[in-house]
């Protein structure tokens, strides 16, 4: 009973991210001035996470003729 209440004590747990023992981090990328550390590898660059546009719709359009919305063979 102690150890699970050790155990689940710990998921909650937050800190900085280390490596782990006897493992680095990922070598610098090419042409970059310094090695980032753990909190810089875990920010998403834009490409990955580029922000949303939500164009919302006030009244209902139409829509156009599809060229490419045929029916199957």
């Amino acid at each position: 009973m102690l150890t699970m209440l050790a155990g689940l004590s710990a998921c909650g747990q937050k800190g900085d991210l280390e490596p782990a023992a006897g493992q680095s981090l990922p070598v610098a990328p090419l042409g970059a001035d310094v090695q980032p550390d753990a909190r810089d590898l875990l920010e998403p660059e834009t490409q990955a996470a580029p922000e949303r546009s939500v164009e919302l719709r006030k009244r209902s359009e139409d829509r156009e003729d599809d060229p490419f919305d045929l029916p199957p063979e």
